[in-house]
């Protein structure tokens, strides 16, 4: 049996149909109710929006509550490029499912991460066939960079924000996807937000919104 996600949504402002969608993936520990409360601050640039912010698959290992996309109790980066693959799957389906009930596309799509969820965002969205129309990552890594230009079948426009002060996930981790994306011919910006740790400042949620305005515009730009 195919493992489905759920979680909180926010409707369009215009109180209309959605024409264009935005997937909110959470970090590890949180669940869905964690990023679902960037919607209303973004529902004013991107009215005819409807926002997901569904559960990750698994149970937390490192708490007795929230969830996690992938386990960080092996470091092997074999067992890490594991866990995404089985995540990926399960993303992969709850994209096909939810686009499909909308009669929407890729091109109608963006992906929000934080942390893991970006490490999810930036794992499936460039080995999906058809490109999303942008993906935002906040204090994420790239997983399996090596591996990227052999599995690579389309390059969605990404915007990459990250605190200096993250104890979390190092800052570096940035600059390292950045080079990883550009050299598989992927358009991607970066936002670096001064003594900021493992958050999203008013200046990276400032960006984020410009960015999907942007790219869920109806003329793509």
């Amino acid at each position: 049996m195919t493992q489905t996600l759920s979680g909180p949504s926010f409707p369009p402002q215009s109180g209309g149909k959605p024409s264009r969608l935005v997937i909110l993936l959470h970090g590890l520990g949180a669940d869905g109710n964690d990023l679902i409360g960037l919607a209303p601050y973004w529902a004013p640039l991107l009215p005819d929006a409807e926002f997901l912010s569904p559960n990750a698959p698994f149970p937390c290992e490192m708490a007795p509550y929230g969830r996690q996309w992938l386990s960080i109790r092996d470091p092997n980066p074999e067992a890490r490029l594991a866990g995404a693959r089985a995540a990926g799957a399960i993303l992969d389906g709850f994209i096909d499912e939810e686009l499909a009930k909308r009669g929407l596309t890729e091109a109608d799509l963006a992906l929000v991460g934080f942390s893991q969820g970006t490490m999810m965002s930036l794992f499936v969205g460039p080995r999906r066939e058809r490109p999303l129309a942008g993906i935002v990552g906040y204090s994420g890594r790239l997983i399996a960079p090596a591996l990227l230009n052999a599995e690579i079948r389309s390059r969605p426009p990404i915007l990459l924000a990250h605190g200096t002060d993250d104890p979390m996930v190092a800052y570096d981790s940035m600059a390292e996807a950045e080079i990883a994306l550009k050299d598989a011919g992927i358009a991607v910006e970066t936002l670096s937000c001064p003594g900021v740790g493992h958050g999203i400042d008013a200046e990276g949620l400032r960006h984020g919104g410009q960015f999907l305005h942007r790219v869920l515009s109806p003329q793509g730009g």
